[in-house]
């Protein structure tokens, strides 16, 4: 007899460790200056580097994918970081989120691309794609400083086990965190749209009419209106669902699922942008009779298909990698794969936070620091290579995995540390 060994089953068994990682490492690691996306990219790197024949992926080749895969973890994660948010909508409630939106994305992404062009020296549509791409802050990676599940209030769902967090209220720093990257990964599209049509077209005059017409007020109108509507509407045929028994009650968390595709796939097929219309999809259904259990149930099931979706990609990205993602970077590059994350998105959150008094300088200072870069990012350099020939594509491949790695571990070391101690002056 002659044993046979595929590799792709091994890869199954790897995949089956990095689901499991991402499971249970949150719980075990949350007092820890380590986090789950740390621990599953490093396992990914190392068994990809290992020799057991493991084909790597090749981000160039895999962009359609790549697109995919990405799209489906951000979605999911939008969804989930919607159902949590307790606090009301409104202008003053959701001050700081306004502030990141209105004033430091666009700074961000104006850094990032002037970066990119005269310190990498990209191409102008390049460094516009690559400031666009690595403007939103991440709602997947970026979920050890969100606010924590339903009635939850501000603390993790791993601290929450302390004590009773019922009805507690959501500080500033995880709830403005939560939310913006709720809401800037459908903000991104425009400027993403925009490094396109400058790609496609060589020049900025002739398309700047139709870009702000469509690709800024129509897109973005159209999100908001699909998800508030389509969400209150979901949201009231789910909680009408009578709790009779606890298999009853489970059987409400795929109704998450179902709500996300409704509202992503209605708003993507009048050609709005359905990331938008996700998060605020989700913030109206949690607004739907705010203490019935139900709300739970669904977050709970969107928390753990994001997970198991976050560990693919993450597996993936290491083996990515580990072939030879980051070899096209150059010193300049990296320069600027290192200022986005440790000056540019820092000094623009500054700017953002300048007169708002609703969060302690502490706060301020954190939520301009972690502006988490991650899956969201390679989402949209997928979405844009697919959709044209850059010449820097491999190098655009490159800075983006090196500005994902660096936030992953910068971010993910000093996460927990930060966390801890802003609760303990929160509560003094």
């Amino acid at each position: 007899m002659v044993l046979h060994f595929d590799q792709s089953d091994l890869l199954v068994v790897f995949l089956g460790i990095s689901m499991f990682a991402a499971a249970f490492l949150p719980r075990l690691l949350w007092r820890l200056p380590v986090s789950m996306p740390m621990a599953v990219l490093a396992f990914g790197f190392t068994v990809f580097s290992l020799p057991f024949g493991l084909h790597t992926l090749d981000l160039l080749k895999s962009g359609a994918a790549t697109e995919k895969l990405a799209e489906a973890v951000v979605v999911i994660s939008l969804m989930g970081a919607g159902l949590k948010i307790d606090r009301p909508f409104g202008w003053s409630r959701w001050q700081g989120t306004w502030r990141l939106l209105g004033i430091t994305m666009p700074l961000s992404i104006a850094a990032a691309a002037w970066a990119g062009w005269w310190i990498a020296g990209l191409a102008p549509a390049a460094a516009l794609l690559v400031g666009a791409a690595i403007a939103p802050t991440d709602p997947v990676l970026a979920s050890e400083i969100q606010v924590g599940p339903p009635r939850r209030g501000s603390r993790n769902a791993e601290v929450a086990k302390e004590g009773d967090q019922d009805n507690a209220e959501e500080d500033e720093f995880r709830f403005v965190l939560t939310s913006e990257a709720g809401l800037n990964d459908g903000m991104a599209f425009p400027f993403v749209y925009a490094a396109l049509s400058l790609a496609v077209n060589g020049t900025l005059a002739g398309w700047t009419s139709h870009w702000f017409a469509f690709d800024v007020t129509y897109r973005i109108i159209g999100g908001l209106l699909c998800g508030l509507i389509l969400g209150n509407l979901l949201g009231r045929i789910i909680l009408a669902i009578p709790m009779r028994n606890h298999a009853a009650t489970a059987m409400v968390g795929p109704g998450a699922l179902a709500a996300t595709l409704i509202i992503y796939g209605a708003t993507e097929y009048i050609d709005a942008y359905g990331f938008l219309a996700v998060f605020v999809g989700a913030v109206a259904i949690r607004s739907e009779r705010r203490d019935h259990d139900y709300h739970e149930s669904l977050h709970s099931f969107s928390e753990m298909a994001e997970r198991v979706l976050t560990a693919t990609v993450l597996l993936a990205l290491g083996g990515a990698l580990a072939g030879g993602l980051l070899a096209p970077l150059n010193w300049k590059l990296s320069l600027v794969a290192v200022l986005t994350v440790l000056v540019i998105r820092p000094m623009s959150g500054m700017a953002g936070m300048i007169g708002f008094t609703e969060a302690t300088w502490r706060e301020r200072i954190a939520i301009s620091f972690f502006g988490v870069r991650g899956i969201g990012s390679i989402y949209y350099m997928a979405f844009a290579l697919d959709r044209h020939v850059f010449p820097e594509a491999s190098r655009l491949w490159a800075f983006v995995g090196l500005v994902v790695v660096i936030s992953i571990v910068v971010h993910g070391m000093l996460a927990a540390p930060v966390t801890r101690l802003l609760d303990r002056h929160g509560q003094r």
